[in-house]
């Protein structure tokens, strides 16, 4: 194939219809040796918004108008920057000393982190509307403020939640961009965290970015079936496997663990 614009006599794409289906690229075709103009410049211009959304500065003020009305504290990871954020990956998982010692301990049965991770885009888009649509779901629990966390890895929730006194932390975060999306959501749950936590005791919910990815109602509930499951039987990681009743594919396609 070629990038040339088809005429009437053409044969039809045989590709046509599998694009459809994914946002893999798939039949590209060829100009030459290389790519179609059309598929190269696709291409280039994937790249280029991944490079934007992991160097894309987090906004907690934006955040924080959205979730208008609920508690919320800010935390800093130990990375004073992007730069050393994305080479020093150890210095965002805990706590700057200053953020550490703002955390006051409570009778809390969760905490929720809200963390800019390598995508502060897909927090931006989707960590308030997801996050209030399982505080829907969660009534009669004890939470503890809501925190806001900079230059954060999945981890710096350990040390959250510990400080906090929390029985579990569910972790928000903007997940590693690729070339089909580069606002993917994903969110991290771990029963009694502490420093040292490994991540099979973790479970994740991966991908939530309606329209292209797993509807916010979808995600809330699986997670605060998750939470549930977890308070009672005092785990989360390899040993809650179970799926949640009623959840159809849709919902199974971006659920896995970390």
């Amino acid at each position: 194939m070629s990038d040339k614009a088809p005429t009437p006599g053409d044969a039809p794409d045989p590709w046509a219809r599998l694009r459809q289906a994914t946002p893999a690229r798939i039949g590209l075709g060829r100009a030459g040796d290389g790519l179609p103009t059309a598929a190269l410049l696709e291409f280039q211009l994937a790249h280029a918004r991944a490079r934007d959304a992991v160097h894309t500065a987090f906004d907690p003020d934006a955040v924080a108008a959205q979730l208008d009305g609920l508690e919320m504290r800010r935390v800093h990871s130990r990375a004073p920057d992007r730069p050393t954020y994305l080479q020093r990956p150890d210095q965002g998982r805990r706590l700057a000393p200053d953020s550490a010692a703002g955390l006051e301990p409570g009778p809390y049965d969760a905490a929720f982190v809200i963390a800019d991770g390598l995508s502060a885009a897909a927090v931006h888009a989707h960590a308030a509307p997801f996050l209030r649509a399982v505080l829907d779901r969660l009534p009669g629990w004890k939470l503890a403020p809501i925190v806001l966390a900079s230059q954060a890895r999945v981890a710096l929730g350990d040390e959250v939640g510990e400080r906090l006194g929390a029985a579990l932390v569910a972790v928000i975060i903007g997940e590693r961009p690729g070339l089909s999306a580069a606002d993917s959501l994903g969110c991290y749950l771990t029963w009694a965290p502490r420093v040292g936590r490994m991540d099979s005791e973790r479970n994740c919910l991966s991908n939530i970015r309606p329209p292209d990815g797993m509807p916010y109602a979808l995600a809330a509930d699986k997670l605060a079936w998750l939470m549930a499951e977890a308070r009672t039987r005092k785990l989360t990681g390899v040993g809650l496997k179970e799926e949640a009743p009623g959840l159809g594919q849709e919902a199974r396609a971006g659920i896995g663990r970390s």
